[in-house]
């Protein structure tokens, strides 16, 4: 799947990804409240997230690279929502864009891709929790069918401050 548009390739993530994957995550740990996680990993203990999304099944992980020189520019994930079983047809989908990457269109190349992958799967919905405030995350996801469906306040603690998550679902 590419773009020739961008001149970025989306493909499932693969072992070789571990290290620029973990850096750009880690980018996210250290600057924002965009994840909840507080402290950076390494390769090696970001390695069974990796291993957790296989190429094919529901829960995926779909990077974007530049077609010449592969560098990572953002990647996809559909996640298992929640772990009791009644859940396995939901999925918590998520997106990263590299430092850099932003405004280019990648985030809706990634979804587009992960939707796309997800259409034969035994997947009924999808969620996505966004830490307020990400005007940019909300138009990608409204832009993609999600609707809100309702805010958990104060619901994590970073840097100090409590963060609020808006909670969003698709009908897959």
């Amino acid at each position: 799947m590419a773009s020739a548009h961008t001149e970025v390739q989306v493909r499932p993530g693969v072992e070789g990804d571990l290290e620029p994957l973990t850096a750009l995550y880690n980018h996210y740990v250290r600057e924002t409240a965009i994840t909840f996680d507080t402290a950076v990993f390494t390769a090696e203990e970001r390695r069974p997230w990796l291993l957790s999304h296989p190429e094919d099944g529901p829960h995926r992980l779909l990077v974007a690279a530049d077609a010449r020189s592969q560098e990572i520019l953002g990647y996809a994930t559909s996640s298992p929502y929640r772990p009791k079983p009644a859940y396995a047809t939901s999925v918590e989908t998520s997106v990263y864009v590299a430092p850099g990457a932003g405004r280019r269109g990648i985030g809706s190349l990634l979804y587009d891709a992960l939707f796309k992958a997800l259409a034969d799967e035994d997947v009924h919905r999808a969620y996505a929790g966004i830490a307020q405030p990400n005007e940019a995350s909300a138009r990608l996801h409204a832009r993609f069918g999600f609707r809100y469906v309702g805010t958990y306040r104060e619901v994590g603690r970073k840097f100090g401050r409590y963060w609020d998550v808006a909670w969003y679902e698709k009908d897959l």
